[in-house]
């Protein structure tokens, strides 16, 4: 196997990890914006259904999904790079 070869097979697995991600942070941002909708906004915002509180409940299922699939991604890196340890 070449060098050339190798560098092939690197970026090959680097843009299925990167795909991965993507799909990853796409599902876990719907997932929070399902989860969010069980939320009572109502009670919290003066104008639940207005521009502002969609606007926040978009914000807060991108932070929120970011964070449980930067949680998914770091394990499943770990879990890989475990596996190569032995």
């Amino acid at each position: 196997m070449g060098e050339t070869d190798k560098w092939n097979e690197a970026a090959k697995y680097a843009s299925l990890m990167n795909m991965v991600d993507i799909v990853v942070y796409i599902l876990c941002i719907g997932l929070a914006w399902w989860a969010l909708q069980a939320f009572r906004f109502d009670v919290l915002l003066k104008n639940p259904k207005g521009a502002q509180a969609i606007m926040l409940q978009i914000l807060l299922s991108i932070g929120l999904g970011h964070l449980v699939a930067s949680f998914f991604i770091q394990y499943l890196g770990l879990s890989l790079g475990f596996g190569k340890m032995f």
